[in-house]
């Protein structure tokens, strides 16, 4: 095989996957990172990294990593590592062109012996049935005969400085008995968590697939309390609480559903079930409910203002965060989005403030021209939509003053102390 013995890897996509996998190989390996965009590339040479999962001192610790933006570049590879988005269309059907793009751009330098390992998400099959052919298209190698495959899915969870790459243990497969040995073999020697050897990459497959799907399912179940609770004029919060004593009842809390993976994940599972005949009812269910959290959160604040005889249209209302989780610039499916624009429909007037998130990534990807600063007694209503750390340590009298003296304060992440609010999920 070529250069099994010291083999030097590419990581294709240097995103919030992709980048800190690079990083790693590239302290035990010759490694090159590749990505289409140039600036992000031009971006990490410099030794700077938005996502800001890696540190400028962790890039420059990987003594044999480098980066590159032109495919020729790895032709000295022989284990492509892909790292690519796989979201979903605009109908919520799986959109798999970046897998394919990125497969077919390994093609034109795939050589025999090599092997392509895959970790973007993906359901039980593609792979094999998707992936491979292109492959085998563009490079005319045959599989499992000159060329090899694996399937090693990633766990990465933005922000999350406690649960980084090595500490999590490592699902890992290939498509021979022996690739799936050395595939096994490859990670070990980045990850300190240890690994798990899948039976097939399709095994591997559907353990991804449904690790986000069962979050998803749990997370919706919370929301679905949440409505009820409120009706009943329970604080979800304290049930959870009290129910929580008990030693097997899931933490599970209400919430935006967003990012690229719990949001997204279920409807690959859903598309494959749909594609081989069987209906799925209980994933699109939890799906549904979970989508509808933003009209949700703007209906009750709407409610809360009417309550006071605060007049909402031209009203003033501040959104805290537009990220899709705490603590990260990661805008990828933010739910936050589905409050702006419910909101809007209302005719008011709406600051987001998110001093994580890069002005111009919100601009780009939802029109969105983020506030600069918080002006004092301008706000009918602020609605806590993320829990950033800034936000947290601000105190609820600090946060009353940007309102008027008539307002509404809805805490979504439960940020602050019931009594000092007007509404939380």
């Amino acid at each position: 095989m070529n250069d099994s013995i010291h083999p030097h890897i590419a990581v294709i996509g240097l995103g919030y996957v992709g980048l800190p996998l690079a990083v790693e190989f590239g302290k035990v390996r010759k490694t090159i990172g590749f990505d289409i965009n140039l600036d992000r590339v031009s971006e990490l040479i410099s030794g700077v990294d938005k996502t800001q999962e890696v540190s400028p001192e962790e890039l420059t610790s990987s003594v044999d990593l480098s980066f590159a933006s032109d495919i020729t570049a790895l032709s000295d590879c022989n284990i492509y590592i892909v790292t690519v988005p796989t979201p979903i269309d605009g109908h919520k059907n799986p959109n798999l062109q970046p897998l394919i793009s990125a497969s077919r751009a390994l093609g034109e330098v795939l050589a025999k012996g090599d092997i392509v390992i895959y970790e973007s998400t993906v359901y039980p099959g593609a792979t094999e049935e998707v992936c491979v052919p292109e492959l085998e298209a563009i490079s005319g190698l045959k599989f499992n005969e000159d060329f090899f495959a694996g399937y090693s899915p990633e766990r990465i969870n933005p922000g999350d400085k406690t649960h980084r790459l090595p500490s999590i243990i490592k699902v890992t497969s290939g498509s021979t008995p022996e690739i799936s040995e050395r595939v096994d073999t490859l990670y070990q020697e980045i990850i300190t968590a240890g690994t798990h050897k899948a039976s097939s990459i399709r095994v591997a497959e559907a353990a991804k697939v449904i690790e986000n799907t069962q979050r998803d399912l749990n997370i919706a179940l919370i929301n679905e309390l949440s409505k009820i609770f409120a009706i009943m004029n329970l604080d979800t919060q304290e049930v959870l609480e009290a129910a929580g004593t008990k030693w097997n009842f899931l933490p599970f809390r209400p919430g935006l559903v967003g990012g690229h993976c719990i949001s997204v994940d279920p409807y690959y599972l859903t598309h494959k079930a749909q594609a081989i005949g069987y209906q799925p009812e209980v994933i699109l269910a939890g799906r549904r409910i979970n989508d509808s959290m933003g009209s949700y959160v703007a209906e009750r604040v709407t409610k809360l203002m009417t309550r006071k005889r605060i007049h909402i249209v031209d009203s003033k209302i501040l959104i805290l965060g537009l990220a899709f989780k705490e603590n990260c610039p990661d805008l990828r499916n933010t739910r936050v989005i589905d409050i702006h624009e419910e909101l809007l429909d209302y005719h008011t007037s709406i600051d987001i403030y998110d001093p994580w998130v890069d002005p111009k990534d919100a601009l780009n990807n939802y029109g969105v021209h983020l506030a600069e600063k918080l002006e004092e007694n301008k706000y009918d209503a602020i609605i806590v939509a993320v829990g950033h750390q800034q936000f947290k340590a601000m105190d609820i009298s600090e946060l009353k003053k940007y309102c008027k003296k008539e307002h509404v304060i809805f805490d979504i992440k439960h940020v602050y102390p019931k009594e000092s609010v007007d509404g939380r999920l």
